[in-house]
This record gives structure tokens, sequence and C-alpha cells, in this order.
């Protein structure tokens, strides 16, 4: 008999491999298109609001399905759902790789956004039912995430290497081996977990959800590349919706989104939490990525290649936090985190146009690792937190608050370093974007203007890298009492929180 009964073995330790697999994938295939773009557009003659459509069709469903594919699978069964959204994930890559004509790309990444969001809350969510152990259930939530964080900066990459020998298709026929994987061992390896609820989805709740979300994650998308009413209106229209949403789901027996997971109050801290570190980690990439390419001249795919250390720093970050937070408070672990990451955006800060590129990569990799707690501790918190029955939604709730954190950090990162660069170049009348400028480089009056816009935007980089240092000293300061009542991981909790006590009471009678 095993000294542990619950201890995970090596069928559990597979399956953890397998539902990883699919999280980077998914995550590759939200960067993949960077390189594939101009070659599909010659051959598919897209308008440029198509290829707009084409390039952002697939980030905004999963965002607006994630909360309705969280809930079917606490009701279906998740190991049912995810595999569904394997083989829909499959064929519509197929689809997307052989498709004829602009219109038919866009449906089918439109196809393979709403069967992500089937995909990921129940992956995460079948963790729970995998590895009962806390301590290993923490381990494996931190592999399963790590593995999610690598996959942005290995987009690039991989379309590089496929677009070297093979046409455009072959970065969505990449996904087909991966998808037969899983339906091959999935149904032996992975257990069916649901929850107790047995009734169907509440058909106004789901459109609200989507009501709400998709036109945020527009309105905040919109206000970091071309800010003006219309996206203004999209993200007030969201929000009047959301409010309507959550009136709706405290009223409901069964809702879409239980928000009583929302009332404790170390949950609410962690969302809060991971929505402000996915709000600096995607306004970092959003910057760095100009930074790189418009600055610094590199292309797209050795740009992806500079980012590959602070991607290893995320998995790196990922895998290590679940293993201290077994000896430590989970805020104190998130603390030191944020501390050693505000260390690391006050060395970005020293960014320069013609300097070496070592001590930017190595300043922005101490900052992820730093930052990679917040994503493996977060998420394995919530879904400890919540009853079983909801692990779904619990996961849905995680996600959803990254995506909406990423588009965030994009619109109010990206808007704050555009005002600093205009700002630098007052004097310069006329002068536009640093795209801009770099784009119209071959006349003499831009090409004048080219050194200093690129240290204007430069000088953006390093005021935006102090502020966010000082928001990260400043989490790091909130955290351990946010967090205070939240016991080192596999210990006995603490008691003395009554919201998060009287929480746990209401969660047991309602199962």
């Amino acid at each position: 008999m095993r000294p542990n009964p619950t201890a995970a073995g090596a069928r559990e330790w597979t399956a953890l491999a397998v539902l990883t697999l699919p999280a980077l994938l998914l995550s590759i295939d939200n960067t993949v298109l960077v390189l594939a773009l101009p070659e599909l557009s010659a051959d598919l003659r897209p308008s440029p609001t198509q290829q707009l459509w084409i390039m952002d069709s697939y980030g905004f469903l999963i965002a607006g399905f994630l909360v309705t594919m969280g809930a079917l699978g606490d009701r279906v069964g998740r190991r049912r759902v995810l595999l569904t959204g394997a083989a829909a994930f499959g064929v519509a890559s197929v689809v997307a790789a052989y498709s004829g004509s602009a219109e038919m790309l866009i449906a089918a990444r439109m196809a393979l956004g709403i069967a992500a969001a089937t995909l990921m809350p129940s992956s995460l969510a079948l963790l729970t039912t995998v590895f009962v152990d806390a301590k290993q259930r923490g381990l494996a939530v931190g592999v399963f995430i790590g593995g999610f964080m690598a996959g942005a900066a290995l987009g690039p990459l991989v379309g590089g290497a496929l677009l070297e020998s093979f046409w455009w298709g072959a970065v969505f026929l990449v996904n087909v081996p991966v998808m037969l994987l899983l339906l091959l061992v999935g149904p032996a390896l992975l257990p069916e977990g649901r929850g107790s609820g047995t009734g169907s989805l509440d058909p106004l709740s789901v459109l609200l959800s989507l009501a709400t979300v998709l036109p945020v994650v527009y309105g905040l998308k919109e206000l970091a590349t071309e800010p003006g009413v219309l996206a203004v209106v999209a993200l007030l229209a969201g929000l009047v919706t959301g409010a309507v949403f959550v009136r709706r789901q405290r009223r409901l027996a069964e809702p879409l989104l239980d928000l009583r997971l929302l009332e404790r109050p170390a949950v609410r801290a962690v969302v809060g939490l991971s929505v402000a570190v996915m709000l600096v980690q995607g306004g970092a990439y959003l910057l760095m990525g100009q930074f790189l390419q418009l600055v610094r001249g590199l292309t797209p795919w050795e740009s992806g290649l500079v980012l590959v250390a602070p991607a290893l720093a995320l998995v790196a970050g990922s895998l290590l936090s679940p293993v201290l937070a077994r000896r430590w408070r989970p805020g104190t672990v998130l603390a030191c985190g944020l501390a050693v990451a505000a260390a690391g955006f006050a060395g970005l800060a020293t960014v320069d146009v013609t300097g070496s590129l070592t001590m930017t990569v190595v300043a922005l990799a101490v900052a992820f690792g730093g930052m990679a707690p917040v994503g493996a501790l977060g998420a394995d918190l919530v879904l400890g937190s919540a009853p079983p029955s909801r692990a779904g939604g619990a996961s849905s709730v995680v996600e959803t608050a990254g995506e909406l954190g990423i588009a965030l950090g994009m619109a109010a990162l990206g808007t704050v370093s555009a005002v600093l660069y205009r700002s630098a170049l007052a004097p310069s009348e006329g002068a536009g974007t640093l795209a801009d400028v770099v784009a119209d480089a071959g006349a003499s009056p831009a090409a004048a203007l080219l050194p200093a816009a690129r240290e204007a935007f430069t000088g953006a980089l390093a005021t935006v890298a102090v502020g966010i240092a000082v928001l990260c000293v400043v989490l790091a300061a909130v955290v351990p009492r946010a967090l205070r009542t939240v016991a080192p991981v596999g210990a006995t909790p603490d008691t003395t929180d009554t919201a998060d006590t009287a929480a746990d009471t209401a969660d047991a009678r309602a199962e």
C-alpha cells in the first residue's frame, strides 16, 4: 500500500502531459499567424478589414465563450466537452489550412476560437479530478500554466520554422496531430468529471455573457490601436451588460457563473492580482515587440527568438512557485516574486536604442520570472477554493481574468506609451506613430525624423517600465495581507477569515 493513497502515479502525470500539450498549442495559435499573414494575404487577397478578422476573431471568441464552456463542462462532463472540443478544433484546423477564400478562413478561425474555449476550462478543471493531493495538484497546475505561457513566445518561432519549408496552411495543420493524440489517449487516461447540476444552460445568461465579454475585449483592443468613439461605446456597452449579467446570476438557482466563489476575499484578491499581472504581461509583450522590430530592426521571427528567454523564465517560475508554496504561504511567495519582477522592470528602464540587447532580455526575463507565480498559484488557489461541482466555472474565471488583463494591458500601456511618445516628438510637426515613420523612412523627411522617433519610443518604454516597477512594489506590499488566511499548500487552512469560512459553509450546504 502506498504511503499516500491519494498521490498521483505515472498514469496521472501522463494525463498532465496530454492536457498540457493542447494548452501550449492554443497559446501558440494566438501568435502563430504573425509570420503567415503576408503569405496568406498574397494568396487569399483579404481586405484590410478581413485581415483584422483573420487575426482577431480567434482570441475574441475564446474570451467570449470561456464562461459558457466552463459551465457546460460542469453540467455534461468535462472530459466529454474536452474531447468534443478537440475534435472540432482538429476539423477547423484542416478547414483553415485549406481555405480558398478570406471568408472561409475567417469562419474557420471563429470555429477554432469557440473550440479552444471548450478546451481551456475543461483541461484545467480536470486537473482537480486527476490530482487529489493538494501539493501535487499545485505542481500540476504550475506545469499547465507554464505550458500555456510558453506558447505565446513560441508562436513566431513555430510559424517561422514551418514557413521555411511549407505553405501558410502548415501553421494550422500542426494542430491536427496533437488533437488526434488527445482523442486517442484521452478516454483511457482522463476520468470524467462533472458537477452536481443537472439543469440546462440558461440561454439568456449565455447571450449576456457574450454581450459582456466580446464588447469589452473589442473596446480594449481598439483603444490600444485606434482609439475612438466606437471603442468607448463598445466598452461601456459591455460594462452595462455585465451588470445585468451579474444581477441575473444572483437570481438563478443554477447560474452560468457561480458568483459565490467571488464572495471569498482571498479569491477576489487573486482574481484582481491576475488581471493586474496579465495587464503588465500583455502590455510588455506589445511594447517589447514594437521595440525589437521598429527600433532594433529585427524580424518577427528574430523578435520571437529574443523573447524565448522571458518565456522560459515564465515556465521556470510557474514550476518553482508551487514547490515554494509548500513551505511558505502563497501570499509570501507572490510578494517575493513581485519584488523580483519590480527589480526586473527597473532594469528594463535602462533600455537603449543602440546598446546591447543582452541586459534588456535579462531584465525582462527576471521580470517575467517574478510574475510567473501569480498564474500558477492563483489558478490553483481559485480551483482549490471552488466546490468540485464548479471546477469548470472556476477555471473559466481564471482564464477570463487573464484574457481581460491582456486586452486591458495592451490598451492601457499602449495608450500611455503613445502619449509619452507623441509628447517627446511635440516639436516635430506631422510625426505619426513609430510604425508610420519606419514605413515612410524611404522619404527624406521621415528618414530625418527616424532617429528622434526611435529615441522617443525608447524613452516612453523606459518610463512605462518604471511605472510597472512601482506597481509591482505596491502589489508586493498588499498581497500578503490580502492572502493572510491562505496557508501553505497541503497545510491546514486558517479559519480566521469569517467571510471565507461562511462561503465554505454555504458551498457545503449547496452541494
